[in-house]
C-alpha cells in the first residue's frame, strides 16, 4: 500500500470513528438509512398497491387502535388505500426529488459561482444581480408562480426547486472562490500559462468541495420540505402519485378523528429531515479544517 493510500485509509478511519462517537451523527445516519431502505425496498415491503382503493375499508385506524387490524397495520385513508404502502412508496418520490433537485441546483449554482468568483468583472456583476433578484422574491411566492406556469409534474417540480434554490450554492461557492483565487498555487498556475478551465477544475474546485458537500447535504432536507409544501398546496407531483406532502394534505380534513392519515407522513418528513440535518451538521464539523485533527 502506498503512503497516499495509507493516509487516505487513516483519514477515512478517523472520520468513521468520529461519526460513531457522535450521538447526533449516528442518529442522523440511522434515520437516513431507514428512509433509504424504505425507498429501495418499497416494492418488497409494501403489502398492497399504494393506489389500490377499497371504499369498504376506508378510514380504518392503525392495528393498535379500536377497530384496527393487522390487515392494514397503519390504517387506511379516505379512499381505503393502505397507509403503510403509500408511506413506503412516498419515500421514493420524496427522496428522489430531494436528491435530484439538489444535484441539479448544485450544478447550476456551483457552475455560476465558479465563473462569477474566478472571472469577476461584468460576469460577476450580472450573475450576482440575478441572484439578488431571485433572493428578493420569497421562496413560496416564486415557487407557486413558476409551478402555476409549468403545471404539476415530477420534472416540473424539480425545475421549480432548481430555479428557487440555485443561489444557495452560488453564494457559498462564489465567496470561497474569491478567497482561493489569490492563493500562491493559483497564481503560480496563472504564471505557467494554465488555461482558465484547468485552473478552475484542477486548483479551485477541489478546495471548495467541502463547502459544496455540506451545503448539498443540508439542502436535501430543505428540498424534501419544499416538495412537501408544494404537494400540500397541490402544486407538486400529480395527485395519483403518493408523496408525503400530498398525504398530509389529504389528511387535513380528517385530522380531528382520523389523525393517522396526516400524522404518519408528517412523522416520516420530520424523521427524514431531522436525520439529514443531523448528518449534515456532523459532516460540517468533520470537514472543518479546524476540527479535522482533533
Amino acid at each position: 500500500m502506498s503512503d497516499r493510500d495509507q493516509r487516505l485509509d487513516g483519514t477515512g478511519t478517523r472520520i468513521i470513528g468520529r461519526l460513531l462517537h457522535s450521538r447526533g451523527g449516528t442518529l442522523g445516519l440511522v434515520l437516513v438509512t431507514l428512509a433509504v431502505l424504505a425507498a429501495v425496498f418499497a416494492p418488497v415491503l409494501s403489502p398492497r398497491d399504494p393506489a389500490e382503493q377499497n371504499i369498504v375499508d376506508r378510514l380504518k385506524p392503525p392495528f393498535w387502535a379500536e377497530g384496527g387490524s393487522l390487515e392494514y397495520p397503519l390504517g387506511t385513508d379516505s379512499l381505503g388505500r393502505d397507509m403503510l404502502s403509500r408511506l413506503l412508496f412516498g419515500s421514493q418520490i420524496s427522496l428522489f426529488v430531494g436528491l435530484a433537485a439538489t444535484a441539479a441546483s448544485g450544478l447550476v449554482g456551483v457552475g455560476l459561482g465558479l465563473i462569477s468568483g474566478f472571472l469577476g468583472g461584468t460576469a460577476d456583476s450580472v450573475i450576482s444581480r440575478l441572484g439578488d433578484v431571485q433572493q428578493a422574491i420569497p421562496f413560496l411566492v416564486l415557487a407557486i408562480a413558476v409551478a402555476a406556469v409549468l403545471g404539476p409534474g415530477l420534472l416540473n417540480l424539480i425545475l421549480v426547486l432548481v430555479i428557487t434554490t440555485w443561489v444557495t450554492f452560488f453564494r457559498v461557492v462564489r465567496g470561497d472562490v474569491l478567497s482561493v483565487r489569490e492563493e500562491p498555487y493559483v497564481m503560480s498556475a496563472h504564471a505557467i500559462g494554465a488555461s482558465k478551465a484547468r485552473i478552475i477544475l484542477r486548483y479551485i474546485l477541489p478546495n471548495v468541495t467541502a463547502s459544496i458537500i455540506v451545503i448539498a447535504t443540508l439542502l436535501v432536507a430543505n428540498m424534501i420540505i419544499f416538495e412537501a409544501s408544494l404537494s400540500f398546496l397541490g402544486l407538486g407531483v400529480p395527485s395519483g402519485i403518493p408523496t408525503w406532502g400530498r398525504m398530509v394534505a389529504d389528511g387535513r380534513e380528517y385530522i380531528a378523528n382520523e389523525w393517522w392519515i396526516a400524522l404518519f407522513p408528517g412523522l416520516a418528513i420530520l424523521g427524514t429531515v431531522m436525520g439529514i440535518n443531523l448528518l449534515g451538521d456532523w459532516l460540517r464539523d468533520a470537514l472543518d479544517p479546524r476540527r479535522r485533527n482533533r
